[in-house]
């Protein structure tokens, strides 16, 4: 069987979280996003554990079930560099057994969701080996708490200690990943790190596994390739759009080449804020390949459907207009997902034809992107040439629009991300 799982949430008890992160709205909006599995996210606070029990029924010791999703349980710790790790518990026994443990290097753990604690990166992850615990870097490459900002490979980071996954976070794909060969044996986990149950938040990456059940042991099984279990898809944001893909500066957004932000010094001269370096200029900096491995499955290229929507009407997100076609799509096709990835756009133009183009443009990298960087997300446009063609003649304007204006994909992923065809 297959299921769409975001394995990476925060819960109202993570600073700067939504109030209604909740298990049973949360539970509601993944059915509307069309996951059948999320992370718990936040599980070692006591408190949140007690919610957990108070909603769901459970399922086997590492998965309990709300509202017919199904939850496994999810924690992220920062450690004493500010380096993220995402765990992937086995049982709450595993949860309580590390709780205790980082009671004696944590003065959070108890009430925070995301708890610092005073071990760095090896000690984290022997510790979760020792107790059978799923442990890798979370968004792996983001400028501010992430793994590539304190560090130059996993050895460095973890030691002899094993790392079971890279979470690839929003402003990096699996090919940009690829480009550091140490990876190639890791699986890539896709989530979203939401910190709102909303479906634009929620489910904006995910991942599709192929498991017999949806438990913990059958995802232990696929982020590991066993048993004929495994990751067919990831699915996230075009990287571009993630808020550190080009190096630029944090409080005005101004956008610098590598060479340009060393010579600054690191201060941006328009507004004297700080530059932050992107993600792509980071992967740059640590290439050392350009092969890929052979079961690396799919990254698929996806929007949240009302920031689609959005664009299309030139609406905001949060309003009335788009809300409404967003729950005519949800109200035919029953999930966000299927919208996004399955249904023909033929048969989502019979909702909103517009809307079914612009899901078309993104489903074949058609799309005009603005990249973000510094701490903004990027901006999605959609082609005029788009805008005026008929939903039929789609796939001629297919073929006009690369003669018109060549891809990256028509040059090798290093020689794009080194701004050949930017």
């Amino acid at each position: 069987m297959l299921v769409d799982g975001d394995l990476h949430i925060h819960s109202h008890y993570s600073k700067a979280v939504s109030k209604v992160m909740v298990y049973p709205v949360i539970a509601e909006n993944a059915k509307l996003k069309g996951l059948g599995l999320v992370g718990t996210g936040d599980i070692l606070n006591p408190k949140w554990e007690e919610e957990l029990l108070k909603y769901s029924k459970r399922v086997d010791d590492g998965t309990f079930e709300v509202k017919g999703v199904r939850f496994v349980l999810t924690a992220e710790v920062e450690d004493n560099r500010r380096v993220h790790h995402l765990l992937i518990f086995p049982s709450l026994s595993q949860v309580h057994e590390l709780r205790e443990i980082l009671r004696k290097y944590s003065q959070d753990v108890d009430t925070e969701g995301r708890p610092h604690v005073n071990l760095n990166a090896a000690e984290i992850a022997e510790m979760a080996n020792d107790l059978g615990i799923l442990v890798g870097p979370a968004h792996a490459f983001t400028p501010w708490t992430a793994l590539y900002k304190e560090y130059d490979s996993l050895k460095e980071a973890y030691g002899d200690a094993k790392v079971d996954f890279l979470e690839l976070g929003l402003s990096a794909d699996s090919e940009m990943a690829d480009m550091i060969k140490a990876h190639h044996r890791l699986t890539y986990l896709s989530n979203s790190d939401a910190h709102s149950p909303h479906p634009h938040r929620l489910g904006r990456e995910f991942n599709r596994f192929e498991v017999r059940d949806i438990t913990f042991e059958e995802i232990r099984k696929a982020i590991l390739k066993r048993g004929g279990r495994r990751i067919v898809l990831n699915a996230g944001l075009d990287p571009r759009l993630g808020k550190y893909h080009l190096t630029a500066c944090s409080r005005c957004y101004t956008k610098y080449t590598l060479q340009d932000a060393i010579a600054l010094r690191w201060r941006c001269p328009k507004c004297g804020g700080a530059i932050k370096k992107g993600v792509r200029d980071r992967i740059l900096e640590l290439s050392d390949t350009n092969e890929r491995p052979k079961d690396r499955p799919p990254y698929l290229r996806l929007a949240p459907l009302a920031e689609i929507i959005a664009m299309v009407l030139g609406k905001g997100v949060e309003t009335k207009a788009v809300k409404m076609v967003w729950q005519r799509f949800l109200k035919e096709f029953g999930s966000e997902i299927r919208v996004l990835v399955d249904v023909p756009i033929k048969t989502l133009a019979k909702v909103h034809e517009d809307v079914a183009k612009a899901v078309w443009a993104y489903r074949n990298g058609k799309l005009i992107v603005v990249p973000g960087g510094g701490g903004k997300y990027g901006e999605i446009r959609l082609p005029e040439e788009i805008k005026s063609a008929k939903i039929d003649d789609l796939e001629d304007l297919k073929i006009k629009v690369e003669e018109e204006a060549p891809k990256p994909k028509q040059v090798s992923l290093l020689d794009f991300l080194k701004g050949k065809d930017l």
